[in-house]
């Protein structure tokens, strides 16, 4: 590799480790090329950037960005070095446990991780790592743990008037009831009186009153 090619390589990782503020350092040295291929397969379905470069390359790039800031993850520089740059602060140590499963295997290692200026060495931090809580996690939580308490309220706010609406339901029937059973009262006698008989009228014989007629007769002939 020319001078040239070193110093692009070294910018290149510049850029990566400003744009991200997470990255694992991994140990594949034992890695067929399929495997790695099939590692670089898991990073790119999950939206996670693989480079594997030289140590002194990765070093060189860390120092010239800020050296007292990645002081913690130089150690971990040595063998075969495989960078993963993740906006998701535990995708990576994600990948990694999955792969592990899959292919029956202890690699790639965690050497190290860089998370938001906290540095994690070693692989036994692996797990926890993929225990992390991200920000949206953390977000929900926070408002999940803000809304229980107004739920509560709310249920209890609700049920009150549950209970108000009921009691005015009993107290608008209460004297509706009152009402109804003197009227019932008062209309049960009507339907129980004894129908009154009327007198038909009485019309004058017209027998006795309508006088016989009488008509001339004429006289015979003797």
């Amino acid at each position: 590799m020319t001078k040239q090619e070193k110093n692009d390589v070294i910018e290149v990782l510049k850029g990566k480790f400003s744009q991200y503020n997470n990255f694992y350092i991994t140990d594949t040295e034992s890695l067929t090329v399929a495997q790695v291929g099939k590692l670089r397969n898991h990073c790119f379905n999950k939206q996670v950037e693989m480079k594997v470069a030289k140590n002194t390359l990765i070093k060189k790039a860390l120092e010239s960005l800020d050296a007292e800031k990645y002081s913690g993850v130089y150690d971990s520089l040595h063998k075969v070095t495989a960078l993963l740059f993740s906006e998701n602060p535990k995708e990576p140590a994600m990948i990694i446990s999955t792969f592990r499963k899959e292919n029956n295997n202890e690699k790639p290692l965690l050497k190290a991780a860089f998370i938001n200026g906290d540095i994690f060495v070693g692989n036994d931090q692996l797990k926890a790592l993929t225990q992390i809580k991200t920000k949206n996690e953390l977000i929900g939580e926070v408002i999940g743990l803000l809304q229980s308490p107004i739920q509560r309220v709310l249920g209890a706010l609700q049920n009150k008037d549950a209970a108000k609406a009921a009691e005015a339901v009993v107290e608008t029937a209460a004297p509706v009831a009152e009402v109804a059973a003197p009227v019932a009262e008062a209309t049960a006698p009507v339907a129980e009186a004894p129908a009154v008989e009327t007198p038909a009228a009485e019309t004058p014989a017209t027998d006795a009153a309508a006088p016989e007629a009488t008509t001339d007769e004429a006289p015979k002939a003797v």
